[in-house]
């Protein structure tokens, strides 16, 4: 039985957000990568101590519907992400980002510094799409809509974590994949290809920063983390032996690295 709670929380425009939540202690907010959902999250809901953790469902994920919007920018992602925080806490959420996650958690920072008192940034990046990025974003949105779901599961998983991942875990990541609205994917494609560079938000923000990678990340590299982690003067943790979700392939790693940075650097250290 998961350890979590769903709730719903109201995003933009009348969006009835699903989130999951557990935990007891000031708020966090975990933000999930393309395509998945707060399932990914399920090893650190009600087990990561001393914060309540919120795990939203983006706009067209898990069980927040897909309503229409032809781009899922990162700024729209973001101003959701934060109408979840003011329902939820009255000073703000500890963030943490995975992947796309952490492009969402960035354009927060951007757009609400007042909503995000720490900031752990995990598989991700704060630069734009390159010219051949971009190509592949429309390469996979004419792929999933000529091919369906199931193509870019497979995919996904050949990048997402290595060959020798537990099962379980690409079993988990298949069905978030599969169950992920075509629509909503191709929505949120187009607003990853579109994201501006954000190297500087992170450079600017007064927040503590954790960066957290995998060695065998195939999408995000050590070195583009240990510049993050420089840009941000914040710290940067290497997982080995993981791709990259580290939260999935590692939890009991994972969980200690939220939990300590939360410990020294986050509100309750201050």
């Amino acid at each position: 039985m998961f350890g979590y709670d769903l709730t719903t929380y109201g995003g933009m425009r009348g969006l009835v957000m699903t989130v999951a939540a557990a935990g007891r202690g000031p708020t966090a907010v975990a933000i999930h990568g393309f395509p998945l959902d707060h399932r990914m999250w399920a090893d650190q809901l009600g087990v990561v101590e001393g914060r309540r953790l919120l795990a939203p469902d983006l706009r067209g994920s898990g069980g927040t519907p897909w309503v229409g919007d032809p781009v899922h920018t990162m700024d729209l992602l973001a101003d959701d992400v934060a109408s979840v925080i003011r329902s939820a806490s009255s000073d703000g959420a500890d963030v943490v980002g995975l992947s796309m996650g952490g492009y969402v958690a960035l354009a927060l920072v951007e757009r609400h510094p007042d909503l995000v008192r720490s900031l752990v940034l995990c598989a991700t990046r704060t630069r734009p799409d390159t010219d051949e990025a971009r190509a592949r974003r429309d390469a996979t949105i004419e792929a999933v809509v000529s091919r369906g779901r199931e193509s870019l599961a497979d995919a996904m998983l050949e990048v997402l974590v290595p060959a020798d991942a537990d099962p379980l875990v690409r079993a988990r990541l298949r069905t978030m994949v599969e169950q992920t609205p075509t629509e909503s994917i191709v929505a949120s494609l187009r607003g990853m290809r579109d994201r501006p560079d954000r190297t500087e938000v992170l450079a600017r923000s007064q927040v503590p920063v954790l960066v957290v990678v995998g060695e065998e990340d195939a999408l995000v590299g050590v070195a583009e983390a240990e510049e993050m982690a420089e840009v941000a003067d914040g710290r940067l943790e290497v997982i080995p032996g993981v791709g990259h979700m580290p939260p999935m392939e590692a939890p009991s790693i994972f969980n200690a690295l939220l939990e300590g940075f939360w410990r020294a650097g986050g509100r309750d250290a201050r």
